[in-house]
């Protein structure tokens, strides 16, 4: 626990002495309480997502995300919500749609970021020009001070003021510090001249005392509060102002420029038709996308190679609206000859595509080869919009001296561009490049009276240089506001003061060459499985919920523990991979514990922006644990499933009565460790090639082949029939062809070498027959994905090409059948006209390969047939995982979180189709509800069988 907390998004990696996970405001005051007595510090940290390092040290660090998680109060007619600080941004705005409210600071970690973090960061995102920052929108705060004291900070009339400065309690003992602060005037001309220029309205460099001193608005110490980094309180509730949701029509207006300044110049111009939003994606991240599983999709209205893209969005209640006003900023642009092309992208789903480029600039730039990565150094720099051209150049010929390039991406609009140079911290001349682009980025900040942090935060990256932006003078009076507030150092120490160098404390002060690491799969893609861990930015994606939606990660989904995280899991392996001296790197009882949920569901593959794969890794971390430790008796059985289904077919009557009777079922269940509310799988009383080796083949105009799982083979095999009978019907030849069980289990259980072996067996058995004109088709997506998915990196190298050739021809039926479908080869017309609703729940690997939409389109070709696609993430079962007697409660969780109370809801009327045999099975025993695969709706559905 101490190791998976022990870094965030940041470069920085430092032990906590503890990982406490408190459950109320006893709990908070009792930890305040213990720091103090022994001289600690309490680190608070919710999704643990900053950038400057603000949740890493050496103290006691404080999950509120678990249990400070409630949404108390919403206030419709005044529009303000009261809540805790671990409730997530995007899932408070899902609760709030239907009040037509918003929370409106949104940061491109919005699906995680929660609000207690976004007000130790201000944070302030991509609509800030129109939404503001956090800042702007806190109203109050509940904060227990350094004698766990809980206080609130809210707006104080004159007389309030006064009544706060005469307690004499710790609280007021803090006003009065504050207040004699505020009121010297040397301090107040200090204050004046060293924070930056008022009209850049990203200003989060130190504590806020110009904000605070701002006497056009009531006093509130909220102000203060924001951006102070966990470093003067624990917030225990937030008052937070709400907004009217935007107008619904959106427009992107999406201008392609060939030179990064003059993107700037095209910003400036911009603004002045007062959009929504500007923001920059520049050609790296724009690289990064070309050939990603996820990121190619989104790419569809780029024109041409553009060196920066400038995303300017309009929203308007008409679709005319947004026409009328992008068109009047692209004559403005053309008429001043910026930019080349001008898309104008509208509709929800469309503009979506376009904002999860920009949202995922930081992690897919982390997909860069070699040790040359993107660092958070001088992202965080702000300036006015009017100086980003000059500020732009300037930093251009500072990277130039230094020998580095550097991404640019985000808030152009605001006058904060994210600008990442790719160092190798892993050297001693990254480590100077590292110090020395900050110390002369600090001369450009006062030169432009900028400021150091927008909203990011100081925390320990450019702590050690505020007193150079700011003036020494002021550098002491944040010193004196740290004082006043914790003058024993209990909150989050050596965080915005006093902070510990800005290179020290790295990810990579100790190194290790991971191209030295053994492993059965191949990582050459990745440069090695240490690069591949390494590639986990801590940008934490996968701490998103099933609010937000998508696979990745269910596990987590279900725990809410951090350790369950894909982000926990890279950063273990990571650790231990480059720390770790033994022999077998992997021989580690921690690494084991961190994999233990991982469901192997894929959905990391392709919705974690850096695709850091856990389950090939996991995979590969099992074998090698076995190698050192040997495995267990249910690990080799479930490994070994199809030799036990194989035998059972031949006397199925015995097995399925062996397997469904409750006494013998019990006993097996608790012989083998699984949970007994499971129900066990019957075996078929012949096998689907038995069963089509004794059909008569007839010459049809396309021959397919046709994989028979091992799942199909034994357990499904009717609905092997099934698919069998619709591809005849439909004018196909079906070959079974000859080859081995797909390897699944074994993959999903850690026996890669045995998986290699029928890897390489079932390569060269089908290499030969499989191309683009007789492709091989797969009924279960484990099974035929695998063909896609890992025998590419686990053939012997001669048998490489040929696994990739046969990757591109394995199809899932339902995709080989829209893809007739979209030939003409297969019509509407073959199928009933009657109406039927259908419920479409996808396995998770057809989500993580986007092959769900495939399902959809097949279902959907009868011409009255309705399909709704249950917006659910894994099903929990993952195969042997929700067998598993420890496992269990788990997987029902994963599947409680979406797909059981949608099907509970769901009327008889309505189908439920599931292409795997685990979901359905899964979907059987937790709500005692048929379902089929896509095949046997179709084959159902067909007019002449």
């Amino acid at each position: 626990m101490r190791l998976a907390y022990s870094t965030d998004a940041s470069v920085y990696q430092e032990m906590p002495l503890a990982v406490c996970i408190p459950q109320n405001l006893e709990d908070l005051q009792t930890l305040i309480a213990y720091a103090k007595a022994n001289q600690t510090t309490l680190i608070p940290r919710t999704a643990g997502t900053s950038l400057a390092g603000q949740v890493v040290g050496a103290g006691i660090i404080l999950d509120v995300s678990r249990c400070f998680n409630q949404i108390l109060e919403v206030n419709v007619e005044e529009k303000w919500a009261r809540v805790q600080p671990g409730v997530i941004r995007d899932d408070l705005n899902a609760y709030l749609k239907p009040f037509g409210l918003m929370f409106g600071p949104e940061t491109s970690t919005a699906s995680r970021a929660m609000v207690g973090g976004m007000i130790g960061n201000n944070s302030s995102g991509l609509h800030s020009i129109v939404w503001g920052d956090t800042r702007q929108n806190l109203l109050a705060a509940k904060v227990l001070l350094d004698d766990a004291q809980l206080v609130e900070f809210k707006d104080l009339s004159e007389g309030e003021f006064f009544g706060k400065l005469a307690l004499k309690s710790r609280e007021g003992e803090i006003y009065r510090k504050i207040n004699n602060i505020l009121t010297d005037k040397t301090n107040q001309e200090a204050i004046l001249a060293g924070y930056p220029k008022s009209e850049i309205t990203r200003r989060n460099t130190g504590y806020a005392l110009d904000m605070l001193m701002d006497s056009s608005q009531p006093f509130n110490f909220c102000r203060l509060l924001a951006g102070s980094e966990g470093t003067i309180g624990i917030i225990t509730e937030a008052k937070i102002k709400l907004l009217d949701l935007p107008p619904k029509e959106i427009g992107l207006l999406c201008v392609h420029f060939n030179d990064m300044v003059e993107c700037m110049r095209g910003n400036a111009l911009a603004l002045k038709h007062h959009p929504e939003a500007s923001e920059l994606v520049d050609k790296y991240i724009l690289d990064f996308t070309v050939g990603h599983p996820t990121y190619q999709y989104n790419r569809f209205f780029i024109d041409g190679d553009p060196q920066a893209l400038l995303i300017v969005e309009f929203r308007a209640d008409t679709l005319a609206e947004i026409e009328a006003k992008a068109d009047a900023l692209k004559q403005a642009l053309q008429q001043s000859n910026l930019g080349y092309a001008y898309p104008l992208i509208t509709g929800t789903e469309q503009t979506n595509l376009v904002w999860d480029v920009r949202k995922a600039g930081l992690g897919l730039i982390r997909n860069l080869p070699g040790d040359n990565q993107p660092v958070n150094l001088i992202e965080d720099c702000a300036v006015s919009p009017e100086d980003l051209p000059d500020y732009v150049a300037d930093i251009q010929k500072l990277l130039a001296e230094e020998g580095v390039h550097a991404s640019y991406y985000a808030h152009a609009g605001a006058g904060e561009l994210h600008i990442e140079p790719f160092i190798n911290l892993k050297s001693s001349e990254g480590k100077r490049q590292f110090r020395s682009i900050l110390e002369k980025t600090t001369d450009l900040v006062l030169k432009y009276n900028g400021s150091l942090s927008g909203e990011h935060g100081d925390g320990r990256l450019r702590g050690e240089f505020i007193g150079k932006v700011l003036g020494e003078q002021v550098y002491h009076l944040l010193l004196q506001v740290k004082q006043a507030f914790d003058p024993h150092n209990i909150f989050n120490a050596k965080k915005i003061v006093d902070t510990p160098p800005m290179d020290t404390h790295l990810r990579y002060d100790t190194v290790r060459d991971g191209k030295d690491i053994p492993t059965y799969f191949d990582f050459n893609k990745n440069e090695s499985i240490l690069r591949l861990a390494e590639k986990c930015s801590g940008s934490g994606d996968c701490r998103k919920t099933e609010i937000t939606g998508g696979t990745m990660c269910p596990s987590f989904m279900a725990t809410r523990d951090e350790k369950d995280t894909t982000r926990a899991r890279a950063n273990m392996l990571r650790q231990f991979l480059t720390n770790s001296n033994k022999q077998n790197r992997f021989d580690h009882e921690e690494l084991k514990e961190v994999m233990d949920l991982c469901l192997s569901c894929k959905g990391c593959k392709t919705e974690c922006p850096s695709s850091v794969d856990i389950a090939k890794m996991k995979a590969e971390f099992l074998q090698h644990y076995y190698d050192a430790n040997g495995s267990s008796f249910r690990s080799k059985l479930i490994a070994n499933f199809t030799q036990s289904q194989k035998l059972g077919s031949y006397v199925a009557p015995i097995y399925n009565f062996f397997a469904t009777n409750q006494i013998t079922s019990g006993l097996i269940k608790s012989v083998v460790g699984f949970a007994p509310n499971r129900s066990l799988p019957k075996v078929h009383g012949t096998t689907l090639s038995a069963w089509i080796n004794k059909q008569n083949t007839i010459k049809q105009k396309r021959k397919v082949y046709l994989f028979s799982d091992e799942f199909t083979e034994y357990n499904d095999t009717e609905i092997g029939i099934t698919a069998y009978k619709l591809l005849t019907a439909l004018g196909y030849e079906v070959v079974v062809p000859k080859h081995l069980e797909s390897g699944r289990t074994f993959l999903s259980k850690g026996f890669v070498k045995k998986a290699k072996a029928l890897a390489n067996k079932n390569v060269s058995m089908l290499a030969n027959l499989i191309s683009a004109d007789t492709p091989l088709l797969g009924i279960e997506p484990s099974a035929i994905i695998t063909f896609r998915d890992e025998y590419v990196d686990l053939v012997d190298p001669d048998c490489r090409a040929a696994a990739e050739s046969l990757a591109k021809n394995a199809l899932m039926v339902d995709e080989f059948l829209v893809q007739e479908i979209k030939a003409g080869r297969i019509h509407p017309e073959q199928f009933t006209a009657d109406a039927q609703k259908i419920k479409l729940h996808g396995h998770c690997y057809q989500k993580a390969f986007k092959l769900v939409d495939y399902t959809k389109q097949l279902l959907s070709l009868p011409t009255n047939y309705e399909v709704e696609v249950i917006p659910s993430g894994c099903c929990g079962m993952a195969g042997s995982f929700g067998y598993e007697k420890e496992h269990f409660e788990v997987s029902q969780k994963v599947a409680e979180l979406v797909l059981f109370p949608t099907l509970r809801k769901t009327s008889a009327e309505y189908l439920i189709a599931a292409a795997g045999t685990s979901c359905r099975h899964q979907i059987k025993d937790g709500v005692q509800r048929k379902s089929y695969h896509p095949v046997e709706i179709m084959y159902n559905a067909l007019i002449n069988k």
